[in-house]
């Protein structure tokens, strides 16, 4: 045997198995996109119904009205309730939205705004009233 042909014999044998490598990945791959194509489902075939739950609508705060009341900022979506609260005098619309949106008793309102609690509780059941009025009495039904 000559000392040429056990270099070569090593380069034959390192070659094999490099393909064999190559060879058992390209398999594996393959299996594996095999795999997935029988566990996934392409956005395309999924009926409409699913899309629709799928899909979400971003709502930003251009799209609804704003109010500022003392140091904070009201948002509210409702156009029909944004315009009716809109069109009360401002003492009352403060004291519909520090109670309604901001959670807030009618003790810290009446701090806030510099009243008596109970003229707060009587101011707010009366613009609920008008509130209703100004919406045609929806707020009733709802």
């Amino acid at each position: 045997m000559k000392p040429h042909s056990h270099e070569e014999h090593i380069q034959h044998t390192f070659d094999a198995f490099c393909k064999k490598v190559l060879r058992n990945e390209a398999r594996d791959y393959l299996d594996e996109l095999a795999r997935k194509r029988n566990r996934e489902i392409s956005f395309s075939d999924l009926p409409v119904e699913v899309m629709e739950q799928l899909s979400t609508c971003d709502i930003y705060f251009v799209e609804k009205q704003s109010f500022d009341v003392l140091d904070y900022r009201v948002h509210i979506d409702n156009d029909e309730l944004a315009g009716a609260i809109a069109a009360l005098p401002a003492q009352k619309r403060d004291i519909i939205l520090l109670s309604y949106f901001l959670d807030m008793p009618d003790s810290e309102i009446a701090k806030a705004l510099n009243m008596v609690r109970s003229s707060v509780a009587y101011r707010r059941s009366a613009t609920l009233k008008l509130l209703r009025e100004l919406m045609g009495g929806k707020a009733d039904e709802q």
